[in-house]
């Protein structure tokens, strides 16, 4: 397969041509965005067992990361800061050491049945305060990191996306066993996978280590 390359005649590098493919934003699209968290995006919130959090590092490569719990995991510790707990991982720290490097965040939070969306973006510091950690812990595990967030924008988002998607129309699920498991799908695209009977053992193990290491 030869590499897709964008023709340069059509490549949009001006904001006010791009802005003429357009109609106009309607006032309620730009009266929605605020700077504090008032009651209804704090309800939403605690009502959210999911979010996608988005970093950059100072190079500008982006990385966007889940993160989920039950529903009010991220605590509001007042009208403009979050705090996102960091539960085991691989690993990889990816989302962590780019707020390191850079500590502007975009979240995305979802509630399951909802279409609409909330987004909150502002500025990122990673803490091991003890009092805050604690309040954090389930099953008597504490994260070792939290993920505070001094918020700078607010907004609810429309529903045209997860409708166009469906979602959350069980008519529209997908049977997962049409895919490779994790692993699977790691092992084929990189040093190749081991025989079906050896990679059912490999993903029972990979259940068992999901339950023992959730928090």
């Amino acid at each position: 397969m030869t590499g897709f390359k964008i023709d340069p005649q059509f490549v949009i590098s001006d904001e006010q041509y791009l802005r003429n493919l357009f109609e106009a934003t309607h006032a309620l699209a730009k009266q929605k965005c605020l700077d504090t968290l008032g009651p209804h995006a704090q309800e939403f919130i605690r009502r959210s067992p999911f979010l996608c959090i988005g970093t950059q590092n100072m190079d500008g490569k982006a990385d966007v990361s889940p993160r989920g719990d039950p529903a009010g995991f991220v605590r509001i510790l007042d009208e403009r800061t979050l705090a996102i707990p960091d539960r085991p991982g691989n690993n990889r720290l990816d989302s962590l050491v780019n707020i390191l490097a850079n500590p502007c965040v975009g979240l995305l939070f979802m509630i399951p049945g909802f279409d609409d969306t909330l987004r909150v973006n502002g500025r990122a510091t990673l803490t091991t305060d003890p009092e805050l950690l604690a309040s954090m812990s389930v099953n008597g595990r504490v994260p070792k990191v939290a993920i505070v967030i001094e918020v700078s924008e607010v907004f609810i988002h429309c529903a045209k996306a997860l409708r166009r998607s469906y979602l959350w129309n069980p008519e529209y699920f997908q049977d997962r066993r049409e895919m490779p498991s994790l692993i699977k799908f790691i092992l084929d695209e990189t040093t190749g996978a081991p025989s079906a009977q050896e990679m059912r053992k490999i993903d029972d193990n990979l259940e068992e280590e999901y339950k023992r290491t959730l928090y």
